[in-house]
């Protein structure tokens, strides 16, 4: 199993290189996180044994625990949040977590900013956009985005990094890459708009099955739990 991890690790970092090669991009531009959600942590550890140094988790309690398990690990490992974030969760996000992918209204950035002024630290933080206008997802429409990047610079205790999105799900993945060009045109958009504080360098887009096309457009982070550790239980 720990071959396994191992091997697909190494042919993702491999198909990144290549892709970013094809794109005209630097690889180094592009880190890989892996998506931990119900995977065991003896696989999470086989993972990092394996150079994985992002961990992505949907669920802030998941994390905690997992944390808590891990503290064993002694080399430097971020934790990124990339589920949906209540609001009643932040002061323990602030806490536990380095980056979090799904700020998605003015309540959760007002209510993180406290909870990270509280503790001495700065939150860095993406805005999640719902590029494909779904009701079951989370996220601001792309023309709410702006004015959610204008508001929450003012907010001293958030780092605005930049973009995440979910596309639509398709059987070809192809079909995935207008959702993916569009936010990497609403980065630039607002990186126009000069707004400080807000840094605009990271596009979160891209899964296991369109991973690829996300790096052609642009991404900075690929999140990636199939493509790692297999089919979830």
């Amino acid at each position: 199993m720990v071959a396994e991890i191992s091997a697909n690790i190494r042919q993702i970092l491999e198909n990144i290189a290549a892709r970013a090669a094809r794109a005209g991009r630097d690889a180094s531009e592009i880190k890989l996180l892996a998506v931990t959600k119900k995977v065991d942590d003896n696989r999470i550890l086989e993972a990092l044994a394996a150079g994985i140094t992002i961990l992505g988790e949907n669920y802030v309690q998941e994390a905690l625990r997992k944390q808590a398990l891990l503290e064993k690990w002694e080399k430097p490992v971020e934790w990124h949040m990339i589920g949906h974030l209540q609001t009643r969760k932040a002061a323990l996000a602030v806490r536990f977590f380095d980056m979090i992918h799904s700020l998605d209204r003015m309540e959760l950035a007002v209510e993180l900013n406290k909870r990270a002024q509280a503790t001495g630290r700065t939150i860095k933080v993406l805005i999640e956009v719902n590029s494909g206008g779904e009701a079951t997802k989370s996220g601001v429409s792309p023309e709410q985005a702006p004015d959610l990047a204008k508001s929450a610079a003012s907010l001293k205790n958030l780092s605005l990094q930049g973009l995440m999105t979910i596309p639509p799900p398709f059987d070809e993945p192809e079909r995935a890459r207008p959702y993916f060009a569009r936010l990497r045109e609403l980065k630039e958009e607002i990186a126009a708009l000069r707004i400080p504080g807000v840094q605009m360098k990271e596009l979160s887009m891209g899964m296991t099955a369109d991973y690829l096309i996300a790096i052609d457009e642009g991404a900075t982070i690929v999140r990636i739990g199939r493509g790692i550790f297999g089919e979830r239980k």
